[in-house]
C-alpha cells in the first residue's frame, strides 16, 4: 500500500477528536493554528475555547481592544502573535469586507501569516492541495524516507516540502495532511516512538538502518541571551506599583513590576543602593522578602527575575513614567507576562 493511503488509514482509526477538526471555517482554523504554533495541543485547547466563545466571528475579534486579546492570550507567550491576530483580524474586515479568506494566495499576504499557516488553513479550509509541513511532518519523512537533510534550513525546508506535496493525496489533501501530521504526533514521536506497532515499518529506512534517534537532523540554535531582572514589588494596603512596557523588547504592551535590569546577578541591597532606586522609592526603604531567582526561559533568553518585595517607600514616576498604582481588584484586567502572573498568585502567601 502506497504511503500516504497506510497514514491515512491510521488517521482513521486513531485520530483525536480535536474541535477545528470539525469546520471548515477559515477563521476557527486560523484561531486554532496560531494558537497551536509552540502550543501542545493540550495546552491550546482552553485558549481555542475561550477565543471562540469570546470572539466567535473575525468581526468580533477586529473590534475588540489588544489589550483584552492580550489579557485572553495570557499564558501561551509568544504574545506578539496576539498582536498580529489583531491586525490581521482588521485587515480582513478591510480588505476582504470582513469574510475571512481560505485561498492560500490571500492568506499568504495578511500579517503573521507565513507559507505554513496559509497552506494549512486553504489546505483545511478549502481543500487545496497544499502540503502542511510542521515538525510533525518533517519527522516522519526524514525517518520514513531517510533524508538527512537539516531540517531549519532553507533547503531543508524546501526539500521536505516539495517531498510533502508529492505524498499528499491530490483529492484529499486536508485529510492527507491531518493525517500525516496526527501521526507524527502520536506514533512516531520524537522520543520514543512506537515502532513496533507502527504500520510502515516494513518501509521505514530509519527503523530498517538503526537511526530513528538520529533523524530528522536539526541545527543547533544560535546563543541564549541571558538576561537578570531585578523586580521591585511595591504594595499597600491601596495596591501596588506595575509597569506596561515598551516597544521594541519582549512582552511588549504586557504589565509587569517596576524594574531594575542588570548585566550580572546583583543583591538586592545593591539595587535598593543605587541612585536610580533611590530617586523613584526613596532612601528610607526596607526589604520585607526575596523571592528567586526565578529562571524564565524564552525561545532566544533567559531571564533570571529575583522580585524584591520593600516597605516604607515613596513611589515616584520620576524616571519611569511607564509606572504607575493599581488597585489589587483591578490586576485581572491587566495583561501580564507568565512569569509576573504565577508571582501575583503567590503572592498573597509571601506577603506574610
Amino acid at each position: 500500500m502506497h504511503f500516504i493511503e497506510e497514514v491515512i488509514g491510521w488517521y482513521e482509526k486513531n485520530k483525536r477528536d480535536l474541535p477545528w477538526r470539525n469546520t471548515r471555517d477559515p477563521y476557527h482554523i486560523w484561531l486554532s493554528e496560531i494558537i497551536l504554533q509552540q502550543t501542545r495541543v493540550e495546552q491550546g485547547m482552553p485558549y481555542y475555547y475561550r477565543f471562540i466563545e469570546r470572539y466567535p466571528t473575525v468581526s468580533d475579534f477586529a473590534g475588540a481592544r489588544e489589550e483584552d486579546i492580550l489579557k485572553l492570550w495570557q499564558g501561551l507567550g509568544y504574545y506578539s502573535r496576539g498582536r498580529n491576530m489583531h491586525h490581521t483580524a482588521n485587515m480582513v474586515m478591510e480588505d476582504f469586507e470582513g469574510v475571512f479568506p481560505s485561498k492560500y494566495e490571500q492568506l499568504i499576504g495578511l500579517r503573521g501569516i507565513g507559507e505554513y499557516t496559509a497552506a494549512a488553513i486553504s489546505s483545511f479550509a478549502a481543500n487545496e492541495a497544499r502540503a502542511v509541513v510542521d515538525g510533525n511532518v518533517f519527522r516522519l519523512l526524514s525517518r520514513y524516507f531517510g533524508i538527512d537533510e537539516v531540517i531549519n534550513s532553507p533547503r531543508g525546508k524546501r526539500v521536505f516540502t516539495t517531498l510533502a506535496n508529492e505524498q499528499i493525496d491530490k483529492s484529499r489533501p486536508g485529510l492527507s495532511n491531518q493525517a500525516m501530521m496526527e501521526f507524527g504526533s502520536l506514533q512516531c514521536k520524537p522520543l520514543s516512538p512506537a515502532c513496533h506497532t507502527c504500520p510502515l515499518i516494513a518501509g521505514c529506512y530509519a527503523y530498517r538502518e538503526r537511526k530513528v534517534a538520529e533523524l530528522p537532523v536539526k541545527a543547533k540554535k544560535n546563543r541564549v541571551r541571558e538576561r537578570y531582572f531585578n523586580y521591585i514589588v511595591a504594595a499597600d494596603d491601596t495596591g501596588i506599583w506595575m509597569n506596561k512596557r515598551g516597544p521594541k523588547d519582549i512582552w511588549e504592551n504586557l504589565h509587569d513590576f517596576p524594574l531594575f535590569e542588570t548585566s550580572s546577578p546583583a543583591s538586592p541591597e545593591d539595587i535598593l543602593a543605587s541612585e536610580g532606586f533611590k530617586r523613584s522609592f526613596g532612601s528610607s526603604v526596607t526589604i520585607s522578602s526575596v523571592h528567586g531567582p526565578v529562571v524564565h526561559i524564552l525561545s532566544h533568553q533567559k531571564i533570571y527575575a529575583q522580585f524584591i518585595i520593600i516597605r516604607n517607600f515613596t513611589a515616584t514616576t520620576v524616571d519611569r513614567t511607564s509606572w504607575f498604582p493599581v488597585k489589587f481588584e483591578d490586576l485581572e484586567s491587566l495583561a501580564q507576562p507568565k512569569l509576573i502572573f504565577a508571582f501575583l498568585q503567590m503572592f498573597p502567601t509571601l506577603k506574610a
